[in-house]
């Protein structure tokens, strides 16, 4: 049988997560766990690039996105769940892997341009901001992962992180520093139920996990569909519309869906019609995930306390990396 291979990934905790992160990576998570070593990081120093002048807003949702993982069956004792700042040994190695960059990189990673753009900065880009992919690399080879399960618009980062890992791995001729793969969701990224290309808070146009199911019923009553599609006997457009989207996500009868796409096509569909069968789909989904985190959620300590014996676990591991790096380099001055 083959070793385990480790997985790195995590979120900011930002929100209460949604189904956009579900299948993006939670998922993914809940999978890869059965069959390898994984750790999840709660990425608050990565949030704190962007959200320095709130980080009550930061602690707060330390526990909401600890009880989403949870709820979704990501399990503590298959994954090791840790809060990213409290693991000393990366801010080190963060140090170390700026000095193998340049800026002129760091300023032309498409993902950290679109995000500079999407966040309004403008020319006040906070420097955290500018070097958090430096900090993810940190994240990655602190744990000296192989897999990293990302959405496709973080495949620049993990392309940094094999740069950063060549050239430490060649500059200090060493394997201590393992490259990672980027593992990407078979299912495109989930539109927002107001047709825009991305689910997100700030867009409000997102369905949390934790949502009650009057709110997810309301939710999806309100989607965009196919604007064009005024009558029930009008042919409407199933590419692009979110309704099939979602349906192809969370949709159990495959077959039955097809039929629906290609009613909806020809024409004599409702969108009400398909939209009641996402609901039930999509209660379906949600009723056994709200009920867990609803558990979970009566007993906060215990999810902190995974959280810290997560933590404690994770720095034993970071900082034996550490220690291999400071090795590599010469700069283990009384070892």
């Amino acid at each position: 049988m083959s070793q385990k291979k480790i997985i790195l990934t995590g979120d900011r905790p930002t929100g209460k997560l949604h189904l956009g992160h579900y299948v993006g990576s939670l998922a993914a998570r809940v999978h890869l766990q059965d069959l390898h070593r994984q750790f999840v990081m709660i990425a608050d120093a990565q949030a704190l690039t962007d959200h320095a002048d709130d980080p009550g807003l930061i602690r707060t949702h330390i526990l909401e996105v600890a009880l989403d993982y949870l709820a979704v069956g990501i399990d503590p004792k298959k994954t090791t769940i840790f809060i990213q700042s409290l693991v000393p040994a990366l801010p080190e190695l963060t140090l170390y892997y700026l000095n193998l960059v340049t800026w002129n990189r760091l300023k032309h990673n498409p993902t950290v341009k679109a995000e500079i753009q999407q966040k309004g900065f403008g020319e006040e880009v906070p420097a955290g901001f500018m070097i958090y992919p430096i900090s993810q690399v940190a994240d990655i080879t602190a744990f000296k992962a192989s897999l990293v399960p990302v959405g496709d618009d973080q495949i620049p980062m993990i392309e940094q992180a094999v740069d950063i890992v060549r050239k430490f791995n060649r500059l200090y001729k060493t394997d201590v520093l393992v490259e990672p793969q980027a593992v990407t969701s078979p299912v495109a990224r989930l539109p927002g139920i107001d047709g825009k290309a991305k689910m997100s808070k700030s867009l409000g146009n997102a369905i949390y996990l934790s949502d009650s199911a009057d709110v997810v019923a309301k939710k999806v009553k309100g989607m965009y569909t196919d604007p064009g599609h005024l009558k029930v006997e009008d042919p409407g457009k199933v590419e692009g519309n979110p309704v099939f989207t979602y349906l192809d996500a969370f949709g159990k009868d495959k077959a039955k869906i097809d039929d629906m796409k290609a009613h909806y096509a020809r024409g004599g569909l409702g969108d009400s019609v398909v939209k009641k069968y996402l609901l039930d789909e999509l209660q379906a989904f949600l009723d056994p995930v709200r009920r867990k985190r609803e558990e979970w959620a009566k007993d906060p300590a215990a999810v902190m306390q995974i959280l810290k014996q997560g933590t404690e676990v994770a720095s034993r591991a970071a900082a034996e990396t550490l220690a291999e790096v400071r090795a590599a380099m010469g700069i283990n001055y009384f070892s």
